[in-house]
């Protein structure tokens, strides 16, 4: 993750914390599964308090995947021109996903430890999926009741809620247009590049720390 956190991704913090994020890459490890966020990570935030955020390491697309962004994805462009690899560990994502949230400022993170690894969004920060009975879960699992129905110009269908803006899955598309077609949602038609102003989220917050 970081040359600040050799042993980073739930494996233990290092004692020099302290130091600048300058580009490690992660070792894969992951800690057993909680229903919320992980009793490790609480810990770690009460004893390594200052350790310095990741930018640029990991990104979700518009399909609910995570990438794993080296040094040499990351110079290859942003996010999602340059996705890096498909993460496919089972256990992996899960941890990730349970200790996914946003800071005050709409930036979209992974509670790593005692470190936020910031997310690069292709489209939203959450992606959801529609059962036949058209109930809605993120793809963290969250099962939610959306608060709007929105289309963009490109004709991507998104939901809101409580917990966050996101898009609908390509492969739930059709179950979405049967619950507009029983009036159970009424679509507005947006500009996709409104969203995150409206909605409050930050689609690339590495770039935003570049400019900072």
């Amino acid at each position: 993750m970081c040359a600040a956190c050799p042993n980073a991704w739930a494996t233990g913090w290092p004692d020099n914390a302290s130091g600048q994020c300058r580009g490690r890459p992660p070792l894969l490890r992951v800690r057993a599964q909680n229903h919320f966020m992980d009793d490790i990570v609480k810990q770690a935030l009460a004893k390594w308090p200052n350790v310095p955020d990741c930018y640029g390491w990991l990104g979700l697309d518009a399909r609910g995947n995570w990438y794993m962004r080296d040094d040499q994805a990351q110079a290859l462009g942003a996010f999602p021109a340059a996705k890096g690899s498909l993460l496919r560990h089972d256990k992996l994502i899960d941890f990730i996903q349970r200790n996914y949230e946003r800071d005050d400022a709409g930036r979209w993170f992974f509670q790593n430890g005692p470190q936020r690894v910031y997310v690069e969004l292709e489209a939203a920060p959450l992606v959801w999926r529609i059962d036949d009975d058209f109930a809605v879960t993120s793809h963290t699992g969250e099962r939610v009741e959306p608060t709007a129905c929105l289309l963009d110009e490109d004709g991507k269908l998104y939901l809101a809620a409580p917990i966050g803006l996101g898009l609908v899955h390509t492969q739930d598309v059709g179950l979405a247009a049967e619950a507009i077609e029983q009036g159970r949602w009424q679509p507005e038609t947006v500009a996709a590049e409104s969203l995150p102003v409206r909605f409050g989220h930050v689609l690339s917050p590495a770039a935003g720390q570049l400019k900072a």
